[in-house]
């Protein structure tokens, strides 16, 4: 074929790169070094580290925002689970939406109660603590004030879905040296789509403009289908996948720690299925599922080479709707409770109390088999390093 006779070739589209494409947040910097401090501090410890994402993202609409897309989470299944992993003995980074809920705070911004309703004034005009909630309120406030004066936990916020993805890969990369004493708990409600930033309007969106054509070509509002000028006009977004960053963290920004993700679901029949997929997709080490309909009473453990492991708290126990409904008399006739049980008023329990300690058997299992394995590759390399000077001293 003449060089005449060629076909043009097909343009090759650009691979787009998100964190080329996207720039990092403002406070990366002050964050990354604050996160630096902690990792280091815990270095040469024999303590974990586990990095608890928490909360939802928003997808900004415009670069000044007025709107932006969100979901429901307000961070209760990441904020109860750093209290625990504490109570583990791990040190917390909590990776958390910014006024989501947050460690022990959490037992009292997010009640039925006004925040006024705990504290009363004194005899001489201060301002002290209700006496109904003095001894959980203390109880409470030590906790925290141990966690901060051991320098175990680091609260850091972020709000868009661009922030928390560049947070989450500088601080991964930061927990690298860790090894596979660095945990991470996925536990952040991260969003499925974004706008790229080049298709984002820099200023509010206007709702009562209509400039745009008719779709039939037409100016007749009652003709075209439109909504007349001053009425508003159709909003249409067209987002972007965001992509799957499990798959880096695994391979390459912290590919010696152990990693849990989450899977929410609102169809039973799909709930382990999506949670052993997502195993095969990004060959991490841990899904837990969970149904929205009953995610605060039960989980279900999934992991390679297991069998599905669920966690229930039993029904006597589960912390009462608003309505005070009391258990399902089902469950007690398939043996989860019991009346007795029910009556004598055992004390609530947070599902988060099970799960933890769960997780946390599991990573040291997974640290154990770590250090075999580096254990077996020394006396390799050991032997190998002998055999090599055997070998010299005979020629």
């Amino acid at each position: 074929m003449e060089a005449s006779d060629k076909q043009p070739s097909s343009p090759v589209p650009k691979k787009r790169s998100y964190f080329r494409d996207n720039p990092p947040p403002k406070t990366l910097d002050s964050h990354t070094k604050l996160a630096k401090v902690f990792v280091s501090y815990h270095l040469h410890s024999d303590r974990g580290v586990v990095l608890v994402t928490s909360g939802g993202t928003t997808v900004p609409l415009e670069n000044q925002t007025v709107r932006f897309i969100d979901n429901f989470s307000a961070g209760t299944r990441g904020a109860t689970s750093a209290e625990y992993f504490l109570e583990a003995g791990y040190a917390v980074i909590f990776l958390h939406r910014q006024f989501s809920l947050l460690p022990y705070s959490r037992h009292y911004s997010h009640s039925t109660n006004c925040f006024l309703d705990f504290m009363t004034e004194g005899q001489n005009g201060e301002v002290v603590v209700n006496p109904g909630y003095q001894q959980k309120m203390l109880g409470v406030l030590r906790k925290y004030n141990a966690a901060r004066r051991e320098n175990k936990l680091l609260i850091l916020p972020f709000t868009t879905i661009t922030e928390y993805l560049w947070e989450l890969r500088e601080i991964a990369t930061l927990m690298r040296p860790l090894g596979p004493k660095a945990l991470f708990y996925l536990a952040a409600a991260v969003s499925d789509f974004f706008l790229p930033k080049d298709r984002i309007s820099e200023h509010k969106i206007q709702s009562s403009e209509n400039k745009e054509p008719m779709a039939n070509g037409s100016s007749d509002p009652e003709t075209s289908g439109s909504t007349p000028a001053g009425q508003g006009k159709q909003l249409k977004i067209d987002l972007d996948p965001v992509p799957k960053f499990l798959k880096s963290l695994v391979d390459g920004w912290a590919p010696e720690g152990m990693i849990v993700s989450f899977k929410l679901e609102t169809d039973p029949s799909l709930l382990v299925s999506k949670a052993q997929q997502a195993l095969e997709k990004y060959s991490h080490h841990l899904v837990i599922g969970n149904l929205l309909s009953t995610r605060k009473y039960e989980v279900v453990f999934v992991a390679p080479g297991k069998e599905e492991h669920w966690i229930r708290v039993p029904v006597h126990r589960r912390i009462k709707s608003v309505t005070g409904a009391r258990p399902d008399i089902k469950a007690m006739k398939d043996g989860q409770t019991t009346e007795q049980e029910w009556l004598r008023g055992e004390p609530e329990q947070e599902i988060e109390s099970l799960i933890v300690p769960e997780v946390a058997r599991m990573h040291k299992e997974f640290l154990e088999r770590a250090q075999e394995t580096k254990a077996e590759d020394d006396e390799d390399m050991l032997a190998k390093a002998l055999a090599w000077a055997d070998s010299g001293m005979q020629d």
